[in-house]
């Protein structure tokens, strides 16, 4: 029996809505696209949280390396400062600085070079530490030799003033004794006479002791033994005294100055050079004649050897009278 066609149901009802199968494909699709959406906003959102992140933690990185450099920078600065104040106290710091320029300088040009390097990585920073670390011991073992060296150089200041206190005492006592033997060497005159004397025509000599006929006072008296003094010329001064108490003194008669053992200055009236013998008794005679006219009253009269008086006298002049 042949099979007979019936005309089948419509998928879409009529009135044109759609079917309850169709409805739920959609409403999956739609599900789908926000849950998509959704899934793309929360990525976004937590992309952009992370890059805010990052963005914190590498500004927390630069400021955390930015912190270390200027610490390590202070630090470098104090080692440098250190250096600097040592070599300026310290002429031994300088020559330690000297002798070790090299390896000194090397390490202060690495760790400026890192400092000054505003990317300088956390490695480098850590290099620069231990550079400075090391350079501050180094700079502890120079202050320790330099310590060191001030002990013994205070040790030999104490023995140099040791020593040069008993070689102050050792001359003073040499010069102590200097000055006895000197005192000791120096003569001594004794029987001293002061003459006054006319001269005749005839050259004799005659004493006297009126004033206006004196023409010349003779000094003469005897250089005692000494055994101390040696032998040889001795400059013997004469200094005479007017009765005004005014030193007769005449250049061109051959008067002078001469130096006394306290290092002032005398005049004198008239020198003689003795040959002196050591341990014996040398006579001496010493004229003065001089060219103006005696003044009666008393002259005094003063015996030099060597700056030290050796003796004196005294002698009067009258007036008038014919001797």
């Amino acid at each position: 029996m042949a099979d007979t066609n019936f005309p089948q149901e419509s998928a879409t009802p009529a009135g044109g809505e759609p079917t309850p199968e169709k409805k739920g494909s959609w409403s999956l699709l739609y599900i789908i696209l926000i849950v998509a959406l959704l899934a793309t906003w929360g990525y976004l959102i937590y992309d952009k949280s992370q890059h805010k992140q990052r963005e914190i933690q590498l500004t927390q990185q630069i400021t955390s390396t930015d912190s270390a450099r200027n610490e390590l920078q202070k630090e470098y600065e104090a080692a440098n400062a250190m250096i600097d104040q040592l070599t300026s106290q310290n002429t031994h710091m300088d020559s330690l600085l000297k002798a070790n320029n090299k390896e000194i300088s090397a390490m202060r040009a690495r760790i400026q070079s890192i400092l000054n390097d505003r990317n300088a990585t956390r490695a480098q920073l850590e290099e620069a530490r231990q550079l400075i670390q090391q350079l501050n011991a180094t700079i502890e073992n120079y202050k320790a030799q330099i310590e060191k060296l001030e002990g013994e150089k205070i040790v030999l200041t104490q023995q140099r003033d040791s020593l040069k206190r008993n070689l102050d005492t050792a001359t003073q006592v040499n010069q102590q004794l200097t000055q006895q033997v000197q005192l000791g060497s120096v003569l001594h005159a004794s029987g001293i006479q002061i003459i006054p004397l006319h001269l005749k025509k005839s050259g004799k000599e005659v004493e006297t002791s009126r004033a206006k006929r004196v023409d010349m006072m003779r000094v003469s008296f005897d250089l005692d033994e000494n055994r101390i003094t040696p032998s040889g010329p001795k400059n013997i001064y004469v200094c005479i005294t007017d009765p005004d108490g005014k030193p007769l003194a005449v250049e061109a008669l051959g008067s002078g100055r001469f130096t006394l053992a306290d290092g002032t200055e005398k005049l004198y009236t008239a020198m003689k050079t003795v040959n002196y013998e050591t341990g014996k008794k040398t006579h001496v005679d010493i004229d003065w004649k001089q060219n103006s006219a005696f003044k009666p009253g008393t002259y005094h009269v003063e015996i030099y050897e060597s700056g030290y008086l050796i003796g004196q006298g005294d002698v009067d002049m009258k007036k008038g009278g014919f001797l």
